[in-house]
């Protein structure tokens, strides 16, 4: 079968088009979400300042305050995905495994926010690892890899017929100054 280039192109594109639908959608979302993670509360808890610029408390205090926020249900540190200390904003971030974010002034140890964290699921769904492991790299990557050749073949549709148009108008040009020509020459 011979290579034709405008119709192979647009096979491609279309086909190419209705393989990644749904797991583009996912991406495409999520990537919006992620765009306004820090304008949107709903997405990450916005971070609240504290009165103090120098952390002074303790990681014994900073347990026993996590263990108090009955929401994160923090018993331990096993409990604790992350500890993010901010001394420019005077407070400390405790991320539990359970997404629950709680929020703590780095020098009185008062709980300043306590928020559910939506943005490392909506990050886990936009790199497919949400889904499974195995999601990510078959469907996932190949997504992100046709979503190229859809951008090359999508340049390519759209600049070809413009040359085609450009090519022509030259052509038919030069075919009128030839006959222009000839006429005078006649």
């Amino acid at each position: 079968m011979k290579w034709h280039a405008r119709r192979d192109t647009r096979k491609i594109h279309k086909v190419g088009a209705i393989i990644i639908a749904l797991p583009f959608l996912v991406i495409l979302i999520t990537g919006l979400l992620l765009q306004v993670k820090k304008d949107v509360a709903w997405v990450q808890p916005s971070s609240i300042e504290g009165v103090s610029k120098i952390p002074i408390i303790t990681f014994q205090q900073i347990l026993e305050v996590a263990k108090s926020v009955p929401e994160a249900e923090i018993n331990t540190w096993a409990d604790i995905n992350r500890l993010d200390v901010r001394p420019d904003k005077g407070m400390v971030k405790i991320r539990a495994n359970n997404q629950w974010e709680i929020q703590i002034d780095s020098e009185t140890a008062e709980i300043l926010q306590v928020e559910y964290r939506r943005s490392d699921i909506i990050e886990a769904m936009h790199d497919g690892s949400w889904f499974a492991d195995a999601a990510k790299y078959w469907i996932f990557l190949p997504t992100g890899f046709i979503i190229l050749v859809l951008w090359i073949t999508g340049i390519y549709m759209y600049f070809i017929p413009a040359l085609n148009k450009r090519r022509n108008q030259k052509r038919m040009e030069k075919i009128k100054q030839d006959s222009v020509k000839e006429e005078s020459a006649l």
